[in-house]
C-alpha cells in the first residue's frame, strides 16, 4: 500500500478544501509572512489565469499557463496544473504535485546552468605550445 502524501499532517483533500487563512497558518514563515501582507496585481492575474486554466482541465483542455512570477507561493488550489516559469532565457515547464506545496515557483525554474569546461587543445596554455603533435 502506497504512503498518502500529507504537508504537515495535512492530506491533499483536507489542503485543498482548507480556507486560505488556515492553510497560511500552517505554512514556513517567509511564505506566510510574504501570503499575509497580500497578493501584489501581477500574482492575482496569475491566480485568475489558474482557475481559468482548472475549469479548462474540467473540461478536457490542457493548457499550460506561461508567467514570470518566480515568487508565487504553490498552494493547493495550483496541484495537477501545468506552469511554464521564465528562467531569464526560455519558459521552464513543470506539473505541481503536491511535493511543491509551500515552494516558490521560481525554485522550479533554474536561472543559472552548471558550467562544463571541454579537453585543453593545443595552445590553451603557455607550456602546450612545445608539446610535439603527435
Amino acid at each position: 500500500m502506497p504512503r498518502k502524501f500529507t504537508y504537515r499532517g495535512y492530506t491533499v483533500e483536507e489542503l485543498q478544501s482548507m480556507p486560505m487563512d488556515e492553510f497560511i497558518k500552517i505554512l514556513p514563515s517567509r511564505q506566510r509572512r510574504s501570503l499575509l501582507r497580500g497578493l501584489p496585481n501581477r500574482q492575482k492575474k496569475f491566480l485568475e489565469k489558474l482557475r481559468r486554466a482548472r475549469r479548462a482541465l474540467k473540461k478536457g483542455k490542457k493548457i499550460i499557463v506561461r508567467t514570470h512570477n518566480r515568487d508565487s507561493i504553490i498552494t493547493p488550489e495550483m496541484i495537477g496544473l501545468t506552469v511554464a516559469v521564465h528562467n531569464g532565457i526560455e519558459f521552464i515547464e513543470f506539473t505541481i504535485t503536491p511535493n511543491h506545496i509551500g515552494h516558490y515557483l521560481g525554485e522550479f525554474a533554474p536561472t543559472r546552468k552548471k558550467v562544463v569546461h571541454g579537453n585543453p587543445g593545443i595552445g590553451a596554455t603557455k607550456s602546450s605550445q612545445y608539446v610535439p603533435l603527435k
